[in-house]
């Protein structure tokens, strides 16, 4: 399998992951065992920019695998938006004490915020390598 159709594999399992977790958080309300104070607050400020992501890593996979170049632009942003939203869930949920309430919460959101960030270097490393066709 190319490098291309490799990243463009993970971006639609990342685009819905994202929008499976929005659905399932909004309809059956998973959350943390014990959620810390404001964390609700903190999750729902993401809706629009997740969903967002979600449909921007779908659209850039698609581009990928038609072989356009705005796929490689479009996965150049998702993996910055990826590096953020975990840098910036990792910071919360560090400070929040997540990581180590609860084991199972715990892992979950590190291998969330470790997926993300993993992701967006990976595709960063990965893709700027490749040559953008006019």
């Amino acid at each position: 399998m190319r490098l291309v159709s490799i990243i463009a594999s993970l971006e639609i399992a990342t685009g819905v992951g994202i929008a499976m977790f929005w659905l399932l958080f909004l309809s059956v309300g998973i959350a943390p065992t014990h959620p810390p104070p404001g964390y609700f607050a903190f999750e729902y400020s993401f809706v629009l920019s997740d969903i967002a992501l979600s449909l921007a890593l779908l659209i850039a996979a698609t581009l990928l695998f038609q072989g356009r170049p705005l796929g490689r632009d479009l996965s150049l942003t998702c993996a910055g938006g990826l590096v953020f939203l975990g840098l910036v869930d990792f910071g919360f949920n560090v400070r929040n004490g997540i990581y180590t309430n609860d084991l199972v919460d715990g892992v979950l959101a590190a291998g969330i915020n470790l997926w993300c960030l993993g992701l967006g270097i990976f595709i960063v490393i990965s893709i700027s390598g490749i040559e953008r066709v006019k």
